[in-house]
């Protein structure tokens, strides 16, 4: 994937800059429908990354719509939709001013062109959740602080993850416009897994997102129509 670092490091290559958003403080909010997997996050270990292949992680494309399914690429597609209705059923069920406060963090028009990929390093990351996978389901749902790593590897793949929590994730950041790329990846689930699936072995941990830059050291990955839980998915990323 030396194609994907040329294609990004010319347009996307940046550094960094301010301050994070405020943490959750419910543990109200922080609670996850007992009904539907996974658990409620709780401190993990952390995830081992698997050595990626000598092709790369994603056999050495730097399209991401030849690594992801046609189901996810039309999740995607879906983008807008999931933000009305995530950010509806949020504000509905009695959360619109925890959701107002979180600013540019749920403005769908708020990536930022340029710049957008974030230097290598560890980064302090949280998960918010907006609408319900299920009727009856909460709403929102806000996670405290963990941590992620941003690797670019030598083989010119530029990895996100996500190691610490019991809800955990890897992928791929690829390049697509001047204003996102688009992360495809999957999830670690709970404490006893220790390393990471690769994307399509269980297509419920599956997950294919924007990844976009809205403030000079900060960054979001959004994923619509998620395997669980909620409608939206924020992972917010700063350092």
């Amino acid at each position: 994937m030396r194609t994907l670092v040329a294609v990004a490091s010319l347009a996307l290559l940046s550094a960094c800059g301010d301050a994070g958003a405020p943490v959750g403080d419910s543990a109200a909010t922080s609670a996850v429908d007992a009904r539907t997997p996974p658990a409620p996050e709780t401190p993990a270990i952390p995830g081992q990354a698997p050595a990626p292949p000598a092709g790369g992680e994603q056999g050495g494309t730097a399209n991401w719509r030849k690594a992801a399914s046609a189901a996810d690429a039309s999740n995607l597609g879906r983008l807008d939709q999931a933000w009305r209705l995530g950010r509806a059923e949020a504000e509905d069920g009695g959360f619109a001013a925890r959701v107002e406060a979180l600013g540019p963090l749920v403005d769908p028009a708020a990536g930022q062109a340029g710049r957008l990929q974030p230097a290598p390093g560890t980064y302090r990351c949280r998960t918010i959740k907006l609408g319900t996978h299920k009727p009856g389901g909460p709403g929102y749902l806000e996670y405290p602080w963990f941590r992620c790593t941003i690797e670019l590897t030598p083989g010119g793949d530029l990895i996100l993850t996500r190691t610490t929590g019991s809800q955990r994730t890897r992928g791929l950041l690829y390049p697509d416009t001047d204003r996102r790329m688009v992360f495809v990846g999957a999830q670690a689930w709970g404490m006893d897994e220790t390393t990471f699936p690769r994307y399509g072995q269980q297509p419920v941990r599956d997950q294919v997102g924007v990844f976009e830059r809205i403030g000079s050291s900060r960054w979001r990955l959004v994923i619509p129509w998620p395997k669980v839980e909620s409608k939206l998915e924020i992972l917010e990323l700063t350092r």
